[in-house]
């Protein structure tokens, strides 16, 4: 959205750390105007260093959601390690933030909760996650002055859910660089909405803490009522009591391979350790 009117430098990959985003920061050129840079959070205190160095004037919040709770224990404490994000902004700087934490935005900064339509804007999508993420992305181009227009050309990062069609007319939607609770449902609202038989490949959600056998579960009833066939892939994921549960990726490869039929929509994702970029592999 920023790129045909501003000289932008954005977060390659993940370097989104104390160390990865220092060297985005760094490297930029003398002419950036713009630096949109990803924080990554996996306990208290980490943001506010990120935010320290990044001295950020726009600050954006997708979601808070079951994440990271081996470390930080409760969605209250999750909620708490993000808003340092917001505490960091300077006076006059502009929060975009979900309209639960509205609330709890310090007096000096400006609230967006995005929501709306987005005008005369387009995405080269129309899944209710991705036109959520585009409104958010909106909301921040317009707190620095850039009001985008058109088509809007995204290119999604690697494995979070491109769509790769297979000889025999079956689809892929490989999505396994990462999973918790939220993104998955959303990843099985969209394969629901998929033409011919659904299969979702599911495997481990990590460190969900004490209640991961329950957030588990609770996954595979929604999974169940969103495709016809659920492969499970790991301990964990077993709990979701899927059609077929294998103990990990090369299973899931092999067994999927034979499960796919023409015209299947396939849905791959599971946490980053899971490793089931296999199955995607396999498959194409």
């Amino acid at each position: 959205m920023l790129q045909p009117q501003r000289r932008v430098v954005a977060t390659p990959l993940n370097l989104n750390t104390e160390i990865g985003l220092p060297l985005t920061i760094l490297g930029a050129p003398a002419d950036t105007e713009v630096l949109v840079l990803e924080m990554a959070m996996r306990g208290a205190g980490q943001i506010a260093e990120l935010a320290a160095i990044a001295e950020p004037d726009v600050g954006v919040i997708t979601n808070v959601g079951p994440v990271h709770l081996e470390l930080l224990g409760t969605l209250d404490a999750i909620t708490d390690a993000k808003l340092e994000l917001v505490r960091a902004l300077r006076p006059g700087g502009t929060a975009v933030v979900p309209a639960e934490l509205a609330d709890r935005v310090p007096d000096g900064v400006q609230t967006v909760v995005p929501g709306g339509d987005l005008g005369d804007v387009t995405i080269p999508f129309d899944s209710a996650h991705m036109r959520l993420n585009a409104l958010t992305a909106l909301a921040a181009a317009r707190a620095i002055g850039v009001e985008p227009h058109g088509l809007i050309e995204v290119e999604l990062s690697a494995r979070r859910g491109q769509r790769v069609e297979l000889a025999n007319g079956a689809v892929v939607v490989d999505d396994c660089y990462n999973a918790n609770p939220m993104s998955m449902r959303a990843a099985l609202d969209e394969l629901a909405r998929a033409p011919g038989r659904r299969v979702a490949v599911l495997g481990d959600m990590l460190e969900l803490g004490p209640d991961e056998r329950r957030f588990h579960e609770e996954l595979g009833a929604y999974a169940r009522e969103r495709a016809d066939v659920v492969v499970t892939v790991g301990p964990r994921a077993a709990a979701m009591a899927g059609d077929h549960a294998v103990a990990d990726a090369a299973q899931a490869a092999a067994l999927v391979a034979e499960l796919v039929r023409p015209g299947d929509t396939v849905l791959v994702k599971a946490s980053r350790g899971v490793g089931l970029e296999a199955v995607a592999e396999a498959l194409v």
